[in-house]
């Protein structure tokens, strides 16, 4: 009965067809704005992650004596039982050695502060191969060498490209009236987007920095820690505190950029404030739909009623009525919501201003699992705020219900 109600050509052209309309709309347009509410705020909960680990790690490990600033103070020896190989670390994927020291870039027109960050041929270069856009990635597994990678930000103020020779000077942590010089070679520019990165850091090989320390070939600046799941990283970063030796620190890129931290996760709050105000406003819709399709259909509930139906039997028309209706609004809110993140993941038509959002443009993130879990979500909630107007089809009188016009 539910299926030839829904089908019905009559039923089509009735007083309740542009409020059903109306609903099945209003699903639609709550689904697209649900999926892409989820989609770009974890994408973009993602992308900021990603960029400040590449730079970062997800857990440093420095000298306890030195703090974690711009300038590696202190060196730690690299001989420790967690390095090169971190099994030893519970949740710890990968360990990398690095080591900063500011510097001044200079060139015949212009000069800028950077940070030089030395890195070693253990470093994980899977995030920079996506920030290079253009010349190539340096290479420091063999003899030391004079090869940078350079964001664009700073070629583009200093006015470098790919093959230029830079020189960068240093003050000499012996003597503080004295600077000291290094010859680089540009072989790479990236973008990361994330402009607190890319306004001033350059990556060079750390046997530079261990020169210019006048360290032993086994120092370094700090231990750079890669987590298998950053949803655990507070309890890994823990676990790795109490773990190192005494004289060893430990800290989590969400205790050093706390408060970029603290906004991502109000992103959490704002999604879950948008599927709650689009599941309720779908929900509000098809209550009314279906109050107008009770009254409308108050005649053939008189005569069910009349002919021995239960109550629950004569609900059950509309709430299956109701099923269809909500399954096809998340049908068509699915294919335009995945229909359009699809086309902003490989064509980004949304850019964002990334002194904002540290992102160029809007990130997405697809996954079946959520998508899944939404879809179900949302129609079960949608069906269980239909269960108590449904209770108007007990009230209804038979004897009245056969003779309402």
């Amino acid at each position: 009965m539910a299926r030839r109600i829904a089908t019905n050509k009559e039923y089509k052209s009735s007083i309740s067809a542009p409020i059903i309309k109306i609903a099945i709309t209003a699903i639609v347009i709550g689904m697209v704005m649900m999926m892409i509410s989820i989609a770009t705020g974890i994408g973009l909960q993602q992308k900021i992650r990603e960029k400040v680990s590449a730079f970062n790690g997800d857990i440093i490990i420095s000298n306890f004596d030195t703090n974690f600033s711009n300038d590696s103070q202190i060196p730690i020896r690299m001989g420790q039982e967690f390095y090169p190989n971190p099994t030893s670390l519970s949740g710890v994927e990968h360990i990398q050695i690095s080591a900063l020291k500011g510097g001044v870039i200079l060139t015949e027109t212009e000069f800028e502060g950077v940070v030089v960050k030395g890195v070693g041929s253990d470093y994980r270069w899977d995030a920079f191969e996506d920030f290079l856009i253009a010349g190539r990635l340096p290479d420091y597994s063999g003899n030391l060498n004079t090869e940078i990678l350079l964001s664009s930000f700073l070629a583009n103020r200093l006015g470098l490209s790919v093959g230029d020779k830079v020189n960068t000077y240093f003050f000499d942590s012996k003597n503080t009236n004295r600077a000291r010089s290094r010859g680089f070679e540009v072989v790479g520019l990236f973008r990361s987007g994330f402009m607190e990165f890319d306004q001033q850091y350059l990556l060079v090989d750390i046997r530079h920095i261990q020169r210019l320390n006048r360290w032993e070939e086994d120092q370094i600046g700090s231990f750079e820690l890669f987590v298998e799941d950053f949803d655990q990283i507070q309890e890994v970063g823990n676990a790795v505190y109490e773990d190192i030796g005494s004289e060893l620190d430990s800290q989590t890129i969400r205790e050093k950029y706390y408060a970029l931290f603290e906004w991502l996760d109000l992103i959490d709050f704002n999604i879950a404030l948008m599927i709650g105000i689009m599941i309720l406003v779908a929900g509000i819709n098809m209550i009314t739909a279906l109050l107008v399709l009770i009254l409308e259909r108050t005649q053939m509930i008189g005569i069910l009623k009349a002919l021995g139906s239960s109550d629950w039997s004569i609900r059950k028309i509309f709430l299956y009525n109701s099923m269809y209706l909500i399954g096809k609004g998340l049908l068509w809110g699915n294919i335009l919501g995945i229909g359009l993140l699809l086309v902003q993941k490989y064509f980004k038509v949304f850019p964002l201003d990334p002194d904002t959002y540290y992102v160029t443009e809007a990130p997405v993130y697809l996954d079946l699992g959520y998508i899944l879990a939404l879809n179900a979500g949302t129609f079960l909630l949608c069906l269980v705020m239909l269960l108590i107007p449904s209770y108007l089809v007990a009230r209804i009188r038979p004897i009245k219900a056969i003779r309402f016009e």
